[in-house]
């Protein structure tokens, strides 16, 4: 039997261990949903900018191998992300499933015009950069113009700023509250073995002696806790993608494992200076306030 598990009856040493790994697992679970949440919100916040599109409409006395080479060139440019041609017949074809009627029959014609469509990278997608291409671009004398919903971008970007802002804080403000859970949880765990720690110092052993197997065993709680968080992490997000099919293009699995390592951290760190602080506490304490 171990220094640690000495001095208590095993049936509530193992209570103690299994409520202390369970604490923190739940602890770490609300860290890792979170963040998750924030990677989540991140790869929503990219996905919706790179798909914000700039209609660059052509002339129509230009010649389609010039439109190409034109959009090869606006590849190029480095607020680009990709492009689209989208041609007369192209447009028509895309309108006529909109309307559900074939207006160039009822028209006679086709006055559609040619056009290419245009996603920015994701540090462009704003309004001060997107002016600045359409400057550059206007220059092209094959341009007619450029037509984008200036509107919807202001929009996004306030609105993505919002929501960062608020989850930001609510992590800064969980992380505290986790810290504290899980510092006061092993805190209550080293109290229930505060005689003991006192018994074995009066007969002579010394600090690192008495700290290291509550050190090993806050440690190996710790992770623990948090590798049981990281399994619940992988079901709620299985689940969460089989209930929302369109969350899989948000899907990370480098980020999602950099969050999990962070959680086996958190679980590690915590769990071993928490444990630490609250033996030295009682190594310092004098005999009559353990009965406090």
């Amino acid at each position: 039997m171990s220094t640690y598990e000495e001095g208590s009856p095993r049936k509530k040493t193992k209570s103690v261990y299994v409520s202390t790994v369970i604490s923190i697992a739940l602890v770490l679970l609300m860290t890792g949903l979170l963040g998750l949440i924030l990677v989540h919100a991140k790869n929503l916040s990219k996905y919706v900018k790179e798909n914000i599109v700039l209609n660059i409409i052509v002339n129509d006395n230009v010649n389609e191998g010039d439109v190409l080479a034109m959009q090869k060139d606006i590849e190029k440019d480095p607020y680009v992300l990709r492009t689209e041609y989208i041609s007369k017949e192209l447009a028509a074809k895309n309108l006529k499933e909109d309307l559900g009627e074939d207006f160039v029959e009822y028209l006679g014609h086709n006055p559609l015009l040619p056009s290419i469509d245009v996603y920015l990278k994701e540090q462009y997608a704003n309004t001060d950069s997107i002016q600045t291409f359409i400057q550059m671009a206007s220059k092209n004398s094959r341009v007619k113009e450029i037509v984008y919903q200036e509107s919807l971008i202001d929009m996004v970007n306030k609105n993505i700023r919002i929501i960062g802002m608020v989850v930001l804080a609510f992590t800064v403000v969980l992380l505290i509250i986790a810290v504290a859970l899980i510092n006061n949880t092993i805190r209550l765990a080293i109290y229930s073995q505060r005689f003991l720690i006192k018994s074995m110092q009066l007969i002579g052993a010394t600090k690192n002696f008495i700290r290291k197997p509550y050190l090993f065993y806050g440690i190996f709680h710790g992770l623990l806790g948090s590798l049981i968080a990281i399994l619940l992490l992988i079901f709620t997000l299985q689940f969460a993608q089989k209930q929302i099919p369109d969350l899989v293009f948000l899907r990370n699995w480098y980020e999602f494992g950099a969050i999990f390592l962070i959680v086996v951290m958190l679980g590690v760190l915590i769990s071993g200076f928490s444990t630490y602080f609250a033996v030295t506490k009682y190594l310092k304490a004098k005999s009559h306030s353990l009965y406090r």
